[in-house]
């Protein structure tokens, strides 16, 4: 917001945080950038009722960013949450109702769909240059714990821990489900919330798919022994009514790390992270076609001209709510050890 404030006329007038020391923090970069003081409080509920708020970002672990999401609907305001935008269902729908009955605009922090070699790489996808696609594959992998935060100065004192579990099993406090939530299935959908939501947005952003038709899942915790409940290997395959499948792997102790995204057609390959053409057969096969980049555009820029315009941001809610089922239902697969199906109909996820 800092760097777009000039461009959209915005400041920020509050900031919110259970723990004591981030809040603290966030009130003095407030202060050094507007030269105001802004209104701190450690429960959101104080600050979507404020007058003087016409938008929030929501940027907390997983689990809640639906509820704050729903209650600033709910207050009238426009809202930018991070990605994944859901971890449950239940609260999914609900925010896209009342997205749509509020008239608000909501942009999910995926932020590849501002990504102009993306935009364009989904361009030639539709073309039909590919031909006939019957699978789509990515991986992510790395080996280091990015995830480990200190929690020396994370203590009982500075944390509204009450308000940080509201609406969840009750639990002594204990500074990892603050610090290294990521960890931990009270927070998070583990590797499937974390991580896919960026690259199965991806997939629909390229291909114009909504909804996989089904999900089967496979993972565990193979390397990472350091108590944490969600994997740090995981793999998902789900499959689409357009007539292909969407394989997903992420690993968390891998040396050769990196992203790859690939799309498989009969007539070429889109190597969409690295915007390249590769016509087939491979037996004649040239040197890889770059694709020509489209221009990009700042994601928060996006949604802040949005609330001006009243347009719907490039991350609608609408994508999100996709991202979101899809990312559920690798997950409870994984959760389950059986395939899930979502039920367009009814707006639900089924067993079977």
């Amino acid at each position: 917001v800092h760097r777009e404030s000039a461009v959209h006329n915005a400041e920020i007038t509050a900031v919110c945080d259970v723990w004591s020391v981030n809040r603290n923090a966030a009130v003095e970069r407030v202060r050094s950038w507007w030269g105001k003081q802004p209104f701190a409080a450690s429960r959101f509920e104080e600050v979507v009722a404020r007058p003087d708020v016409d938008a929030v970002i929501i940027a907390t672990p997983d689990f809640w960013h639906m509820p704050i999401t729903i209650a600033a609907l709910k207050a009238g305001k426009d809202v930018y949450v991070e990605k994944p935008m859901a971890i449950r269902v239940d609260e999914a729908n609900e925010a896209l109702h009342l997205a749509r009955e509020m008239h608000r605009i909501v942009q999910v922090g995926t932020q590849r769909r501002s990504d102009g070699a993306l935009k364009a790489t989904g361009k030639v996808y539709q073309s039909g240059v590919l031909g006939p696609v019957s699978r789509v594959t990515s991986t992510v992998r790395f080996n280091h714990a990015r995830w480990q935060r200190s929690t020396a100065n994370c203590k009982p004192a500075d944390v509204d821990w009450e308000a940080y579990l509201t609406g969840r099993e009750k639990r002594a406090f204990d500074p990892r489900l603050l610090r290294e939530w990521q960890l931990f299935g009270l927070c998070t959908n583990g590797l499937a919330g974390l991580w896919m939501p960026h690259l199965v947005d991806l997939l629909h952003m390229v291909t114009g798919a909504a909804y996989p038709v089904s999900a089967v899942s496979h993972g565990g915790v193979f390397v990472w022994k350091d108590g944490r409940e969600t994997p740090d290997t995981f793999s998902t395959v789900l499959e689409y009514s357009e007539g292909f499948l969407f394989d997903w792997t992420m690993d968390l102790a891998v040396a050769a790390g990196g992203l790859t995204f690939n799309a498989y057609g009969t007539g070429a390959t889109l190597d969409v992270q690295n915007a390249l053409l590769i016509r087939e057969p491979r037996s004649k096969q040239t040197a890889p076609e770059k694709i020509e980049p489209e221009p990009s555009e700042s994601h928060m820029g996006n949604w802040l001209g949005c609330i001006r315009s009243r347009q719907r941001p490039s991350a609608d809610i609408q994508y999100g709510h996709q991202h979101a089922i899809a990312t559920i239902m690798a997950h409870e697969a994984l959760k389950s050890g059986r395939r899930q199906r979502w039920d367009a109909v009814r707006q639900q996820i089924i067993a079977g």
